[in-house]
Parts: structure tokens; sequence; C-alpha cells
């Protein structure tokens, strides 16, 4: 029995156990020499019948055992070995580490996707659209819209929009008639005459202010195509033109073309030369471009602009319609803080 307890304290004496596990035995040679010296006098003693069982007492615990007979060896190169009461009650550390679960949120990946809607099918080419065009705004339209209104006095730029306006008055006549609005169709008619006489050609609108009080009011083929029942079709967003749809890019183009200027010939002729036709649209959008620039901001502090710039297009487009058709107005307008407004620039009317 002593025996057995002495060969198993000086296999279990050696270097610290950690987690139960007994590492390769490290002994120095002194203490080696000592301890097989006291293993040789025991074995003789129990050879010659001599009563060992006054030796020091060994606990029946073998790690305890070797607690008691590691004295022997080098304080240097030994530890106290832990009991197997102490190894049982110890927290298995490993087990933590393997089932300790990561902080949360660590480990995870959110992936957002633009909603997609059935009236924008070719969402993605718009997307890449307007992304090109938002680019091309903050290098180029708008540092020019801001050079034009520093250079441009606002007088002037107000007279070139109501000569702009003055010019597409007749569209909205004549659409009025298409859409059985005699009313309003007058009231147009009435504008358009006082504002290209006593307005100067149109560069002061006159027309609205007392004691007339004939407001302006937008209109086209687009709206009409729209009073008799034709769907917008799908929403896009084009270079130079900015939000729009099938419908409203086809009825803009019959407004601008098939319609013609209320002028003499010669003087519509000059306007209708490509330079100065385009050197009045650049004008134009860019004057548009400067009253829009605050819109525009929140417009791109949303979530998502070219979502919220898609949204509130159709929703503005169908409430026009809705007003000039007579037709109750099933929409609620959106507030710029909360999504967005018009196209950023070059938009329709």
């Amino acid at each position: 029995m002593v025996v057995s307890e002495l060969m198993t304290a000086l296999l279990l004496a050696g270097a610290p156990v950690q987690a139960g596990v007994i590492p390769p035995l490290q002994f120095a040679p002194s203490s080696v020499a000592a301890a097989t010296t006291q293993l040789d006098a025991t074995l003789e003693k129990a050879d010659m019948g001599v009563d060992v069982t006054s030796a020091p007492s060994v606990s029946d615990d073998p790690i305890r055992s070797a607690n008691q007979a590691v004295s022997i060896f080098s304080p240097e190169t030994t530890a106290e070995i832990p009991t197997t009461g102490q190894i049982a009650n110890s927290p298995d550390t490993s087990a933590q580490s393997e089932t300790e679960e990561p902080p949360q949120g660590a480990n995870e990946i959110i992936v957002t996707a633009r909603t997609r809607s059935p009236i924008d099918p070719l969402q993605t080419i718009n997307a890449e659209s307007y992304a090109i065009t938002q680019a091309i705004d903050e290098a180029v339209v708008e540092p020019s819209a801001h050079a034009y209104a520093k250079v441009v006095p606002e007088p002037v730029r107000n007279g070139l929009r109501n000569f702009a306006n003055n010019l597409h008055e007749p569209a909205v006549f004549v659409n009025f008639l298409l859409q059985l609005k005699p009313g309003k169709a007058a009231e147009t008619a009435g504008r358009f005459l006082v504002n290209s006489t006593v307005g100067v050609a149109g560069l002061f609108d006159m027309a609205k202010r007392k004691p007339i009080n004939l407001p302006r009011r937008r209109n086209g083929f687009a709206d009409t195509l729209g009073c008799y029942g034709v769907k917008s079709g799908p929403f896009l967003f084009l270079p130079l033109i900015g939000a729009t749809t099938v419908r409203d890019l086809i009825g803009g183009s019959i407004d601008g073309f098939a319609i013609p200027l209320p002028l003499p010939g010669s003087v519509a002729r000059s306007l209708s030369r490509p330079p100065v036709a385009i050197s009045r649209s650049v004008a134009r959008e860019l004057d548009k471009r400067i009253d829009f620039d605050e819109d525009l901001q929140k417009i791109r502090n949303s979530s998502d602009p070219y979502v919220a710039t898609r949204e509130h297009y159709l929703q503005r487009r169908q409430t026009q319609i809705d007003e000039n058709c007579g037709k109750k107005n099933i929409y609620v307008e959106t507030r710029l803080d909360q999504t967005a407004t018009t196209a950023p620039f070059f938009t329709n009317p």
C-alpha cells in the first residue's frame, strides 16, 4: 500500500497540473536520487518484516499524496498539484470558451435592398442615371446655378421666367379645351392676352395681380391623357430631363412641337433656332435649380434619395392631373423632410 502510494506520488510530482491534465514530468537530478534512496529504504524494511505502517500517513487521495511527497523535489521546478476535489470543483474554462456565445450582432451582416415598385421596372437603370445626374449636378449644374444667380439680378431672372411661362400659355389653353374645361381655358386666354400686352410680351406677370387675379395654372397634353384614363406608364429618370414617365414624356413633346409659338413668324422662327432655344432652356433650368437648392439638400439627406424623388414626383403629377380634371385627389403630398420633391434639375414645369 505504501509502495503504491509513493510510486503514485513520484509519477504525479512535477510541473503544475492545469485543467486536470498531467504534463510531462520534470525532476531535478538531486531530487530523483533522494527519492530513489527513500524508496529503497522503505522496500528493505518491508522485506525484513519491519512494520512500515508507522510511516507518515498518506491520504487516500493520490494527488494529495503527491503534494506531501513533492517536498523532496527542487522548489524551483515544482509547484503544488491541485487535489482531486479542487479539480472537480474548479470551473471548466475550456468548456466555457467553447460554448460562450459571441456578442450580439458581432457576426451579423445587415443587407439593405431597395424595394422594387411595379411602376419602375427599369429601376436599376434609372437609379444609375439618377446617380450620374447627381454627380453632374454637384460638379457642373450647382456651381453654374450659383454663378448665374450672382451675375444675373433677380428681377431679370423673374422676367425671363415669366416670358417662358407666357409662351406656354397657348398649350395650357388648348389642353383645357380638350379636357372640356371652357372656364379655365377662358381664364388662360385672358392671362395670355394681358401679359402679352400690359406685361410687355410676358416679361411681367400682370394677370395675377389685383384687380385681374388670374393665377397661372399648369397643364399639358400629358394631363389630358391622364384625364381620359391613360396610365402613366413606367417611371423614367433621364439625363437632361430628370424624373418623368412615358406619358409625361410623350405629352411634353407634343406640347413643345405640335403647338406653334404665339408670335409673329419671324420672331417665332428666331426663338425656335437651336442656339436660341438651348439658351432659353438652360437659363430656365438654372433658374429652377436656384429655387430648388434648399429642397435638394433635404432630398440628399433622406435615406434613399432616388426612391424619395420617384415617389414624390408620381404623387405630385397625379395631384396636378386630378386638379386639372376636377377629380378628387386621393394622394397625400409628402413632406420634403421625409422624402423628396421633383428631379434635381431639368424638371418638368
